[in-house]
C-alpha cells in the first residue's frame, strides 16, 4: 500500500555522488550527465529524429539547450540513472529544477498515453457506456492489453482505468476514437494539436498508445508539460492513484469479469506519491513519468531511454524526486511554459519563458485547438522562434544579475 516506506530507491548505487560545477546558459562546456552503468540491451536501430530546431531547444530557457546536465549552481549532485534524458520540475510553479538533455529527442512508449489523457479527458463523460469495436482491438500482437473485448460494453471510466493502470493499448485506441468522434487516427491528430498548444513542440504522436511508429518522438521537457496538464485534472489524479479496479464480465461475448492492478510501483512504495505512468518498448526501452508531494510541494520527474537494471524506471524516478525535494524552493534552471504561451498572437507581449517567477496553479488542460496542424509547420516554428529566443535572452540577463 502507499503508506509502505520506499526501501530500495535511495540505494548507494543510485545516489553515488558525481562532480557538479556551475551550470546555466553561460556555461561553456557540456556537463556530463551522471550515468548509472546498465547492461547492454538488444534493440532495433534508433530512428532518425527530425532536424533540431534551435528555438524548440530553448523553450523554457536557454540553459535547457544542452545535451548534458543542467542543474542550479552549488546544489548537490543528482543521482546516477541509466535514463538517456530526464527532467525534474515543480508541478505548481512550473520551475524546472534540473535535467539531463531535457530537449533531446526520445521515443515515448506508453508514457504517450498521458498525452492521450491530457487531450481526451475533458472531452469524454466518464459515466457514459460505450461499445468497443473490432478496430479498437487492432494492436500489435503480444503488446500490452487490459483485456477488453470487441462488442463489449464498458463505461468510459473503466476504459480510462484500463489505460492508466494496465497500459491497455486497445483502451488507447478506443479512447482516441471516442474522443475524436470519428476514429483513432483523428484522435492522434487531436493529440498532436494539443501537444502544440501545451508548448510540447518536440512531441509528435503516431499511435495513441505509444506503440512505436515512424516519426514518433518526444522529449523529457515535453513530457513534463504533458504531465502537468494531466495532474491539473482532478479525474486524472484520482485515476492515477487507483490501486485496483474490476473489468466487468461481458455475457454476450462469454467473458468473465476480472481484477486489474496499478502497475506503477511508485504509488505503493513512495510516500506522497501522486501517480504517473510507466512505458516500455524494445526501441524506447523504459520510460517513466512520476509525481509526488512533500511538504506542500509537488514535483514531477520524466525519464526516457532507461534500462531496468540495476534500478527500474520508477526507482530511478523516485531517486530524482528525492533529489528535487532536497533542493531549495527557489532553485531553478528554467521553467515549464504555460498552455497557449508559444501560440499567442505575435502582437502579444512575450513572457520570460525561462524566468521562474511567482508560483502559479498547475496548467489547466482544455480541449485541443483545431486547425493548427502538426508542430513542424513553418508558421508555428517561426512564432516559437521569436518567443523562445526572447525568453532565452531574458533568462541569461537574469542569471547574470547580482
Amino acid at each position: 500500500m502507499r503508506a509502505a516506506l520506499l526501501a530500495a530507491t535511495t540505494s548507494a548505487v543510485l545516489l553515488a555522488p558525481v562532480p557538479v560545477g556551475a551550470t546555466g546558459a553561460s556555461a561553456a562546456p557540456t556537463m556530463r550527465c551522471p550515468r548509472l552503468p546498465a547492461p547492454a540491451a538488444s534493440r532495433p536501430p534508433r530512428p532518425s529524429p527530425p532536424p533540431a530546431v534551435p528555438a524548440q531547444r530553448m523553450v523554457g530557457g536557454g540553459a535547457l539547450d544542452t545535451a548534458g546536465l543542467v542543474v542550479p549552481a552549488g546544489v548537490a549532485a543528482p543521482p546516477r540513472v541509466s535514463a538517456t534524458s530526464w527532467l525534474v520540475a515543480d508541478l505548481d510553479s512550473g520551475q524546472v529544477l534540473g535535467g539531463c538533455g531535457p530537449h533531446e529527442y526520445g521515443t515515448p512508449a506508453s508514457v504517450q498515453k498521458l498525452l492521450l489523457a491530457a487531450t481526451m479527458l475533458p472531452r469524454l463523460d466518464p459515466k457514459q457506456t460505450v461499445t468497443v469495436t473490432d478496430a479498437d482491438m487492432n494492436i500489435e500482437p503480444g503488446s500490452s492489453a487490459v483485456g477488453l473485448v470487441a462488442g463489449g460494453r464498458y463505461t468510459i471510466e473503466t476504459i480510462w482505468l484500463g489505460l492508466l493502470l494496465n497500459s491497455g493499448n486497445e483502451a488507447a485506441n478506443a479512447l482516441a476514437r471516442l474522443g475524436s468522434g470519428t476514429d483513432s487516427a483523428a484522435g492522434v491528430r487531436a493529440m498532436n494539436e494539443h501537444a502544440h498548444h501545451l508548448g510540447a513542440l518536440q512531441t509528435h504522436a503516431v499511435t495513441p498508445s505509444g506503440l512505436d511508429g515512424r516519426g514518433q518522438f518526444t522529449s523529457a521537457y515535453d513530457l513534463a508539460l504533458i504531465a502537468r496538464a494531466c495532474f491539473a485534472q482532478p479525474t486524472f489524479r484520482r485515476y492515477a492513484l487507483t490501486e485496483q479496479t474490476s473489468i466487468p464480465a461481458q455475457p454476450a461475448q462469454r467473458t468473465k469479469g476480472f481484477e486489474i492492478q496499478n502497475e506503477n510501483q511508485l504509488i505503493y512504495r513512495y510516500p506522497g506519491a501522486l501517480g504517473g505512468k510507466t512505458g516500455f518498448t524494445d526501441l524506447a526501452r523504459h520510460t517513466y513519468v512520476g509525481a509526488a508531494e512533500r511538504g506542500g510541494r509537488r514535483l514531477v520527474v520524466t525519464l526516457l531511454g532507461a534500462e531496468s537494471a540495476p534500478a527500474r524506471g520508477w526507482e530511478q524516478g523516485a531517486a530524482l524526486l528525492d533529489w528535487g525535494f532536497r533542493l531549495p524552493r527557489d532553485a531553478a534552471v528554467g521553467r515549464l511554459v504555460e498552455p497557449g504561451e508559444l501560440t499567442a498572437t505575435p502582437s502579444a507581449a512575450p513572457s520570460a519563458l525561462a524566468a521562474p517567477g511567482a508560483p502559479r496553479p498547475a496548467a489547466a488542460s482544455g480541449p485541443a485547438r483545431t486547425g493548427s496542424g502538426w508542430l513542424w509547420s513553418v508558421t508555428a516554428v517561426s512564432g516559437a522562434t521569436v518567443v523562445a529566443l526572447l525568453g532565452g535572452l531574458l533568462w541569461r540577463r537574469r542569471r547574470r544579475m547580482p
